[in-house]
């Protein structure tokens, strides 16, 4: 009897004990599940409360001041500085040369003006233009180079006359920037048949006709041409490039190109083709001698006018050597711009269809720096531009042998700078 009442009241403790145990599992069971979800409550309002101060934070941040400031330049402005420390391009890019099918242009032959304020003094107007207004040359902390700054209604034109073929191509670099009204004021661009050849020709439509590229304070690229010459149409042209891609910034670098074949024009920014206009300049009744920028405010630098359309095919193929001034770098920099593709398609697309020639690229520098340095640059450009006909173009690299010779074959002496553009060169062997 005793036994057995052990044996219950041992039964009823384990039973108990169980019980009391699985009480208070459940309960921590409880408590952890409680504090899990009171921690994911907590990060969950600590990310809330993260995000309102955030948010405060930017109500009261200053916002960042506009990339011009020349009261007050800061390193990621663009500003008038004398004396640049180490200027950057940002329109350079490593990244691959890309396609750009629309962009045929193919600068002239034979460089007859070249302006890049080299010999200038900086703050002094250039010495081949004139002006009815004013304009500096400055350097500026963003762009290398010097550049021609005009803030103006008025007029900068070439002093002297230019005698051009019904083939040329004009090219320049320009920066719009911050007007009169403390805004982008846009600028305009006329190349034109002058009247006054040693003075200004007023008005609207000046000298004798010519053609007006111009970009408005908004952005927006526009074209007219004007005739005052009898023999002339009646009916000038006029038009512009409305989408948002094509409209110029204040502050930024675009690289204009022309290119004149009798009456026909063609007009690009960057790698774009804004205009191509087939009977823009009748040749019968208008000799464009003259080229002007005016109404409004931006740098200019880099301004090349060149005549004659290479012959890329005889010179390659028949005579064994094609010397090329189509094929661009940056200063002291070895990545092909984009702006070479219309003259590399050409090439390349001779050579893909005589696929046993073989050439030899080498690339030519001015002697502006160091000798060594220059032969290196020379060498790392040749070999960039084997790598774009290769990658982009499809051209056999085993064909393509490069080498790099800085400044030590100049094709012109080395003191003005027409003769330096004309001494920086890509030249194609045939081998």
């Amino acid at each position: 009897m005793k036994s057995t009442q052990f044996f219950l009241t041992l039964f009823f403790c384990l039973v108990y004990c169980n019980l009391n145990a699985q009480l208070d599992i459940g309960k921590k069971l409880k408590n952890q599940t409680n504090n899990k979800a009171n921690k994911e409550v907590n990060q969950e309002i600590n990310k809330g409360l993260n995000s309102v101060e955030s948010g405060v934070k930017d109500i009261f941040k200053k916002k960042k001041p506009p990339v011009i400031t020349q009261q007050q330049p800061s390193k990621d402005t663009l500003s008038k500085v004398v004396n640049p420390q180490t200027p950057k391009d940002p329109s350079s890019s490593s990244s691959q040369l890309q396609a750009y099918s629309k962009f045929d242009f193919i600068p002239g032959e034979r460089v007859i003006f070249f302006e890049d304020f080299s010999q200038d003094k900086v703050g002094d107007f250039p010495a081949l233009w004139n002006t009815n207004g004013s304009a500096e040359v400055v350097t500026t902390n963003l762009f290398p180079g010097n550049w021609m700054r005009f803030v103006t209604r008025d007029a900068i034109w070439t002093d002297e006359l230019l005698i051009l073929p019904d083939n040329y191509t004009i090219e320049f670099d320009v920066i719009p920037i911050q007007g009169e009204e403390k805004r982008m004021a846009g600028y305009q661009f006329r190349l034109m048949q002058a009247t006054n050849i040693k003075a200004f020709d007023h008005g609207s439509a000046p000298g004798k006709g010519g053609f007006l590229f111009g970009v408005e304070y908004f952005g927006r690229p526009s074209f007219s041409t004007w005739f005052n010459q009898e023999g002339c149409p009646i009916l000038a042209l006029r038009g512009s490039k409305e989408d948002e891609a094509s409209k110029e910034k204040e502050n930024q670098k675009y690289h204009i190109a022309l290119w004149a074949q009798k009456s026909r024009i063609r007009l690009y920014q960057d790698q774009n083709k804004l205009f191509d206009l087939p009977k823009a300049m009748p040749v019968e009744c208008i000799k464009v001698d003259r080229i002007r920028f005016e109404e409004g405010a931006a740098m200019i630098s880099n301004v090349r006018i060149a005549v004659g359309a290479p012959d890329i095919r005889n010179k390659l193929i028949t005579e064994g050597k094609l010397v090329t001034y189509g094929i661009y770098f940056d200063v002291n920099k070895d990545e092909v711009k984009p702006e070479s593709y219309g003259t590399l398609k050409e090439i390349a697309a001779i050579l893909n269809e005589v696929p046993d020639v073989k050439v030899t690229i080498v690339g030519h520098t001015d002697s502006d720096g160091d000798e060594s340095k220059n032969i290196d640059l020379s060498k790392r450009r040749a070999a960039a531009v084997k790598t774009e006909l290769a990658r982009s173009f499809g051209v056999n690299g085993d064909r393509l042998v490069t080498d790099g010779m800085g400044e030590t074959k100049p094709v012109a002496p080395n003191d003005s700078p027409v003769n330096k553009a004309l001494n920086r060169r890509v030249e194609f062997i045939k081998l």
